[in-house]
């Protein structure tokens, strides 16, 4: 694993994790049983399999 030679000053430390931000999944419209719900775009094949049941 790397390992840092030196201090990071608490203004870099800052300024980089200030970069980290999460961003929206993209939902996708699935029929599941006639009713219509919107999955993440990764969970659509789960949700097709009944591996998970969408909220309602």
């Amino acid at each position: 694993m790397a390992v840092p030679k030196r201090k990071m000053s608490r203004s870099n430390t800052r300024h980089r994790r200030a970069r980290w931000k999460a961003t929206v999944p993209t939902l996708v419209p699935v029929t599941i049983d006639g009713v219509r719900h919107l999955v993440p775009q990764h969970l659509v094949r789960a949700c097709e399999r009944g591996l998970l049941r969408p909220e309602a």
